[in-house]
């Protein structure tokens, strides 16, 4: 029987092929499509999730709460989506990424819609609350979607893109809600993203590829406690997740109470140019589709400890009296957090060989708790001290990342001078 019947090959000695990985590249198959989808439900995520928080002066004065009161409409969202990211990543590894973050989203939109029509804020807290839980379904599955569907050299890029996302969603939000709230109340601008956010999550789910490498897990709680309990066991994901936290409590102190600063003396801002200041959120787009590069150059560590300086040095600015400085000082916070931001939960994914939904359910709980924190503290530290008070509220925060990547630093060097023995 010749060669060509039965298939073998003809040249004697000759080494197989590599096997060729079918995961997707830039460049290549399917990428395009599925960053922009991700991109897209990273937009309406992050523009639902703080659709009220440019317009907590306005919400204060229609339901005549305080500014404290009025913070929990950001802080039940961010809270809401913390308490449920670990059952909803769940959920995923059993039926499927794409289909989470569909439902996830169409639950999402349909409570937008609702959300102008709350006469107190009792029922306006509690649907931002269902709003959070239902997101709870996106961030997770995002990055465990990536995880399996993009190859290893291009996964903090991948990422960075989906946090790009969020960075454009959470500044356009906020910039729309404040020119349509100046002419029509909160409720119309929040009417308005709603169906802003109905659009992108209809584009999401023509877009996104069929996953190819999803392999259906167990809804066991046994099977789910253990890979939970193992990634907490690790002490590179429990730093992650620590600095995660620490960087959104900076960021949801700074973007909650910014609002009240520059309506205030001695800026006195019309709420159409307060919403306008938050297209500062473009330079987190920025740092963060650009955050493999950073890593790229100055490690994982490096890229956190000058995430954490550029916010310290922002924080410090914003303190100011000057419109301009106070603008840098953002430009600088913002930057420092989503460049931060993508590097640790990058990093998350990279970690976790086995239950990555699971491995970032965890981080986006710390990261949301960090925003409730952030949301909540900031506002009582304005209201108790001023802006002073809210600066050092996170001047703190970000001594605990730059502490806990030391931390880190030091366990490297130990684990390879001990490999070197």
């Amino acid at each position: 029987m010749t060669p060509a019947s039965t298939g073998a090959s003809t040249v004697v000695g000759a080494v197989p092929a590599a096997p060729v990985d079918s995961r997707m590249a830039p460049g290549g198959p399917g990428y395009r499509r599925m960053s922009f989808a991700l991109f897209l439900a990273g937009v309406a995520t992050f523009a639902l999730l703080y659709s009220t928080q440019a317009l907590l002066p306005l919400i204060s004065g229609d339901l005549g709460v305080t500014a404290s009161a009025a913070s929990w409409t950001v802080a039940a969202a961010t809270g809401g989506l913390a308490l449920f990211v670990i059952p909803m990543s769940a959920l995923s590894e059993r039926f499927g990424r794409r289909t989470v973050m569909t439902v996830s989203l169409a639950v999402a939109v349909a409570v937008a819609l609702l959300v102008p029509f709350a006469g107190s804020l009792t029922t306006l807290v509690a649907l931002r609350a269902v709003q959070g839980a239902a997101l709870a379904g996106l961030p997770a599955s995002a990055t465990a979607y990536l995880a399996e569907e993009v190859r290893p050299r291009a996964l903090v890029t991948a990422i960075g893109l989906f946090v790009a996302g969020n960075s454009v969603g959470g500044m356009s939000g906020r910039v729309i809600t404040g020119w349509v709230a100046q002419e029509w109340g909160w409720r119309v601008a929040v009417g308005a993203l709603g169906l802003l956010a109905v659009g992108c999550a209809v584009a999401f789910r023509l877009l996104l590829p069929e996953p190819r490498h999803f392999v259906a897990g167990s809804l066991r709680p046994r099977v789910l406690l253990g890979t939970v309990r193992e990634h907490l066991g690790n002490p590179l994901l429990r730093r992650l997740y620590a600095i995660g936290a620490l960087f959104m409590t900076v960021f949801g102190g700074v973007y909650t109470v910014i609002g009240y600063r520059l309506t205030e003396e001695p800026f006195g801002l019309p709420q159409g140019v307060v919403g306008s200041i938050f297209l500062v959120y473009l330079v987190g787009t920025v740092a963060a589709s650009t955050a493999g590069r950073l890593v790229g150059r100055l490690g994982r560590r490096g890229a956190l400890y000058l995430g954490g300086g550029t916010t310290a040095v922002g924080l410090l600015l914003s303190s100011a009296d000057s419109l301009a400085l106070v603008l840098l000082g953002l430009v600088l916070i913002t930057a420092g957090f989503f460049a931060g931001h993508a590097v640790a939960s990058s990093a998350v994914s990279k970690t976790a060989t086995h239950g990555r939904a699971q491995a970032s359910a965890l981080y986006q709980s710390a990261y949301y708790v960090g925003s409730s924190a952030g949301s909540t503290v900031g506002a009582m530290a304005f209201h108790a001290g001023g802006w002073g008070g809210t600066v050092g509220v996170g001047l703190l925060a970000v001594l605990g990342v730059v502490g806990i990547t030391l931390v880190g630093s030091r366990a490297a060097r130990v684990a390879a001078a001990r490999a070197a023995v």
